[in-house]
């Protein structure tokens, strides 16, 4: 029923303006136009991602979006740490960190948060 079908990551905000700064200037995504007021969908490779403003932003304690890199993880990380993103560090059993790259057997994963607290990882190899 939903294999073929493509999915959005939905990420709640608190000031939708502040949100939709930082995933356009920061990130540096592409605003689609939005059909809903308190809406804004952004492109991403073959997907989107939907921020809406919710009084709910910042409670999710857990990855709530992934972008999967591949080789490009080193150099998006220091793209995102120039323009003043700051990176997670997280201990978890079996790996290890390199900056603010977690290495774990043959993958490589990032943590940040956006303004309101969703957690973004980015995974390469």
């Amino acid at each position: 029923m939903l294999k073929d079908k493509d999915v959005t990551a939905t990420l709640a905000v608190k000031d939708i303006d502040r949100a939709q700064k930082f995933y356009q200037d920061v990130v540096g995504l592409t605003p689609l136009p939005a059909e809903e007021q308190g809406v804004r969908p952004f492109k991403t490779g073959s997907s989107s991602i939907l921020i809406y403003e919710s009084d709910f932003a910042g409670t999710n304690r857990a990855t709530a979006a992934t972008w999967m890199l591949d080789d490009e993880l080193d150099d998006t990380v220091k793209s995102l740490k120039s323009k003043g993103v700051t990176f997670e560090h997280y201990d978890m059993p079996g790996v290890t960190r390199q900056g603010d790259i977690h290495l774990t057997g043959k993958s490589k994963a990032a943590w940040f948060k956006d303004p309101d607290g969703n957690i973004i990882a980015l995974v390469g190899r």
